[in-house]
């Protein structure tokens, strides 16, 4: 049995969600103002590391059969002919829309998720399994309604934007610009449904099992460290699993949200069609991108996370 070390931080540090895990020892003086800061850096570092994949993801799922619509073979020719067409730049086309919105994102979601545990966590800070899920649900929940839905909106659009011969935005402000001109202000909540299905359902299961994977480790005491090495590792196995289990919810959300989304009726439609017209295979579009950019996102994120959280203890001690 590996001697696990005692966490020496107070004990409002203990059982923090995995992006803020070592935000408490910083110290009591501005420290959730460097957690803060320092989450909005670390997630924009992870977004400009791993955002290709998010896009590779989203031209397979936009990607429809049979017959003309159809441009890509798979994940590396998405890779090719982006290159080809418009440079290595052009894995990077939308962005600008996820670094901006990438500190409210975090702060939704994990000030959700530790306000819900503050209030239904057990005396030693502990969460039951059915609070670990519905604590991350609602996390996710109030993340597609106040940021990812938008974000998420715009993303598509002007990813989908770039598949015309003559791609109308010059760029973030005029593509937000553009769909309110010409959608009004539900043209930016496209597709809402399936994210709030799609965000609900991913933060339920990584929570949940990140949650339960240290309560494992620590045998139920809270005040025992967990390593950053293992704190990685348990957001990576969440974080696969989420997306062999809500892939198929990505791809409607996607679709719902692209310059086509018109077609369908509703997102059940889009189930419908996509079923009809494509099969099974094709609710698990752009998986290899997703376990790419996941795997990326929760390896890279600790790294970056600690390394500002202690360039900004130096800075602001």
């Amino acid at each position: 049995m590996v001697d696990k070390e005692k966490n020496t931080v107070s004990n409002n540090s203990v059982n923090r969600p995995w992006m803020y895990n070592n935000l408490a020892a910083v110290g009591e003086s501005g420290g959730t103002f460097k957690g803060i800061l320092a989450g909005g850096i670390a997630g924009g570092a992870e977004i400009l590391v791993s955002y290709p994949t998010e896009y590779i993801k989203t031209q397979l799922q936009l990607d429809e059969q049979p017959g003309k619509n159809k441009r890509y073979n798979g994940f590396m020719d998405v890779i090719k002919k982006t290159v080809k067409e418009r440079g290595v730049f052009g894995l990077y086309r939308g962005v600008n829309i996820f670094l901006f919105f990438s500190v409210p994102k975090g702060a939704v979601r994990f000030g959700s998720f530790e306000t819900l545990k503050s209030w239904t966590a057990d005396e030693r800070g502990n969460l039951n399994a059915k609070m670990r899920a519905l604590c991350g649900l609602v996390a996710g929940v109030n993340e597609a309604i106040f940021v990812v839905t938008p974000m998420e909106t715009m993303k598509v659009k002007y990813i989908n934007d770039q598949r015309l011969e003559k791609p109308r935005y010059r760029g973030l402000i005029h593509s937000i610009a553009t769909i309110l001109k010409e959608d009004g202000f539900k043209g930016i909540y496209q597709g809402v449904t399936a994210t709030i299905l799609k965000e609900g359902s991913n933060q339920a299961i990584r929570f949940y099992l990140f949650e339960t994977l240290k309560n494992k480790y620590r045998d139920g005491d809270p005040t025992v460290h967990v390593p950053k090495v293992l704190v990685s590792l348990f957001g990576i196995i969440a974080g696969v699993t989420s997306v062999f289990a809500n892939n198929p919810v990505d791809v409607i959300k996607t679709r719902m949200q692209g310059l086509e989304a018109s077609k369908y009726s509703s997102t059940w439609n889009c189930v419908q069609t996509v079923w009809k017209n494509e099969g099974l295979l094709a609710f698990y579009k752009g998986t290899t991108a997703r376990l790419l950019r996941v795997t990326i996102e929760l390896g890279f994120i600790f790294v970056a996370y600690d390394s500002v959280m202690d360039i900004l203890t130096k800075i602001l001690p």
